[in-house]
């Protein structure tokens, strides 16, 4: 592997308002009018940063959520002009952290709807932190990283036996963390000192850097 860059979706109509996962299952939230403008210049940012030639393989993996599949298609009529080899997949192992019973709750109101559950989770996330606290019918970050992990096999696979050896990552914020640790071998208490990246930031891993796995920055795409 080279190159891998990782996208976060555009703002969501979950991130401007959580009223929306009331009428709305997370996995079908669409972008924003600003996530679509994220986007787009995501996807010029990334054009100017991929330096590949003009037949070597690039692919977009993205999550199969309704917001990443929009982020990933503004960031493909961005890239296809200039790298006609491009091409796409999914891959379920990439979604959002699934949070359960809490999913599309305020944290302020989940006492008051589900007072036990709540509680457990409150004790377990006391007691071994939040990495490990599991949701209630849903994940821990733990269980996230293991998800995350399992793909890698795919993307290994795709360099060794057909040469795609840069790769397009669009995914949520727990799941690009997520990535990013189990790809650099970081601790898990890297994870916890990092702050979800923002709408449309880009990290970029560079395999070529280091003997060590290589190195990880941010650059935020600039939009408005």
């Amino acid at each position: 592997m080279q190159n891998i860059f990782l996208v976060r979706h555009g703002e969501s109509l979950g991130n401007v308002d959580l009223a929306v996962y009331k009428t709305t299952p997370d996995h079908a939230i669409p972008l924003s009018e600003l996530g679509r403008r994220q986007a787009k210049a995501a996807g010029v940012a990334l054009s100017q940063m991929i330096d590949i030639g003009p037949t070597e393989p690039l692919r977009i993996w993205t999550s199969p959520y309704r917001r990443t599949r929009e982020t990933a298609d503004m960031l493909e009529s961005e890239l296809r002009p200039r790298f006609p080899q491009l091409d796409r997949r999914e891959h379920i192992n990439l979604c959002e952290q699934q949070f359960g019973l809490f999913d599309g709750i305020p944290d302020e109101d989940l006492k008051h709807h589900f007072p036990l559950e709540w509680e457990h989770y409150e004790r377990a996330e006391r007691h071994e932190g939040k990495f490990w606290a599991r949701m209630p019918l849903g994940e821990s970050r733990f269980d996230v990283a293991v998800r995350i992990h399992e793909a890698f096999g795919t993307f290994h696979r795709d360099a060794e036996r057909h040469g795609v050896r840069n790769l397009v990552v669009v995914c949520h914020g727990v799941t690009l963390r997520a990535f990013v640790m189990q790809w650099l071998h970081l601790p898990y208490e890297w994870f916890d000192r990092q702050r979800n990246p923002g709408n449309c930031d880009i990290y970029r891993i560079d395999t070529r850097i280091s003997s060590e796995g290589g190195y990880v920055y941010r650059t935020p795409a600039a939009m408005t």
